[in-house]
């Protein structure tokens, strides 16, 4: 008979078990399910991970920046998870062993919660593609029998999110659009939208299209079928899966390669690769631009003002086409987006007017570039999604045009970006020391390369912070920021991300 240390040792076993295998489930959720990514992220962090873990889930929930969520195939690879955990403690404690034998192989399972997660995976996967497979088809049948349905592809390294903020936010002037909510780009997120919101009342599908392989864009321009995409740009993103920036381009221009033969292509002129493929693409085509230095340019911007209240700007392009515009956003990467929207809505014959009037209501796309109100005086721009180097330093010049206050960047660097991450934090320290007049950076080992490029540029070590995490950099930034003063919080983190 088991003693009464051990049963009370049992309920501690089976708490920590729960939480570290839903904190698992949540490392999986953020590597897409795929028992290969979820094993290279187990690789990449085995050095830390099963003790960190440990003694993580002996304590209260913390903040995450994309909580877990309970999706039907969440709670199924859950299920299959703690039947696992509960065999294999089933067979030891029926084993003819002592207490103290059985409290050790508790202790071991434990540790090894992340391996009892990836064999979950390996059992659910072929399940789930057959789930999956279903409801794709569905939604794809769904999508064909909606025949006066006008759908827009929106794809690029960056800007694709915002960009299709924007087209929806115009295109409602005049149509009953809908788009895929928040980053649902996936082909189980776009599924999930057009089997359970799209209905017969639309007229415009707004549908984000993301990638981290070869192929991925493909198959969800076959799922959605797109007449309209709109290409925003093609840069450094996603270098640990793609290796090569080649790949990142062909991957995006299949987007364009999948349209029909009438579809219509909005490209970014301002980015060389989106230059490029305009060159070879068969179907009509827009260009569109900041600068208005390519001939075949659609429509452009100039006379740009950037303030703590927002950005002007006037549209110019072919045909006459001249209005002056005004929007709560920030950053001239921001009207790129924006001149995309606006090249769809001129091809659907919105007037200057519906376009100025959408225009003026679009809001910030939450933690890219948003302003949060204060009430002491300071002004904080919170661009805290992801950032890449073009994101990172349109935003740092933003913060520069403001005339007056201090600057102040709070940072961990760019992550995702392969073999040429150091370079590019190093790259931002030097756009750090040209922009800012105080930086937070977050992580000592993150910091380095960021750290190298500031001193290169002899910025002041006594206006350099470096914080374990954000909590500690937001202390920091209270002992330093003033009424007056412009705080950016550039980039955080993603919830698999361990730096160790």
């Amino acid at each position: 008979m088991r003693s009464i240390f051990y049963h009370i040792f049992l309920v501690l076993f089976a708490y920590v078990s729960y939480r570290a295998s839903k904190n698992q489930l949540h490392m999986a959720q953020l590597e897409g399910y795929k028992p290969s990514q979820y094993e290279n992220w187990i690789k990449h962090n085995y050095h830390t991970l099963f003790l960190k873990n440990f003694l993580k889930n002996l304590k209260a929930d913390s903040k995450v920046k994309k909580p877990l969520a309970f999706t039907h195939r969440a709670i199924r690879l859950f299920t299959i998870d703690l039947i696992i955990l509960a065999i294999f403690f089933a067979v030891f404690y029926a084993a003819p062993i002592g207490d103290l034998a059985v409290f050790l192989i508790n202790i071991i399972m434990i540790l090894l919660i992340p391996v009892f997660m990836l064999l979950a995976t390996m059992i659910a996967f072929p399940i789930e593609m057959r789930i999956q497979k279903r409801y794709y088809n569905e939604a794809k049948a769904k999508i064909k029998s909606m025949k006066n349905l006008k759908v827009i592809g929106i794809t690029g390294s960056y800007g694709k999110t915002s960009t299709k903020y924007f087209v929806k936010t115009i295109l409602s002037e005049k149509y009953n659009t809908i788009m895929t909510p928040e980053s649902y780009n996936t082909p189980m997120g776009i599924t999930k939208v057009i089997r359970e919101s799209l209905k017969d009342e639309h007229e415009v599908f707004v549908c984000e299209m993301g990638a981290r392989n070869v192929g991925d864009i493909k198959e969800l321009v076959e799922l959605a079928s797109p007449s309209i995409g709109i290409l925003t740009s093609i840069g450094p993103q996603h270098l640990e899966t793609f290796k090569f920036i080649e790949n990142v381009a062909s991957t995006k221009y299949e987007l364009i390669e999948g349209l029909p033969a009438d579809g219509i292509a909005i490209f970014n002129a301002d980015n060389k690769f989106c230059l490029d493929f305009s060159r070879i693409t068969k179907q009509k085509k827009y260009l569109y631009g900041i600068s208005n230095e390519d001939q075949d340019i659609f429509i452009y911007a100039e006379e740009i003002k950037n303030s703590r209240q927002g950005l002007k700007f006037t549209i110019k392009g072919q045909n006459g086409i001249e209005f002056e515009c005004q929007t709560a956003l920030l950053g001239k990467h921001n009207i790129s987006n924006i001149l995309a929207a606006v090249c769809v809505a001129l091809h659907l014959d919105l007037s200057a007017d519906q376009i100025i009037s959408g225009i003026s209501k679009i809001k910030p796309v939450p933690h890219r570039l948003e302003l949060i109100p204060t009430n002491n005086g300071v002004t904080v721009i919170d661009d805290a999604f992801n950032s890449n180097p073009t994101g990172a330093k349109e935003a740092l010049e933003a913060i520069k045009d403001f005339s007056d206050g201090r600057k102040i960047i709070i940072t961990p660097g760019m992550v995702e970006l392969g073999t040429i991450e150091y370079e590019e934090n190093k790259k931002l320290g030097k756009i750090i020391a040209e922009c800012c007049d105080y930086a937070i950076l977050i992580g000592q080992k993150r910091s380095k390369p960021i750290l190298e490029g500031l001193k290169e540029c002899s910025f002041q070590e006594e206006n350099i912070r470096i914080a374990a995490n954000l909590d500690e950099a937001t202390k920091m930034l209270g002992q330093i920021v003033k009424s007056g003063d412009v705080v950016l919080f550039e980039n955080d983190l993603p919830d698999n991300y361990n730096e160790n």
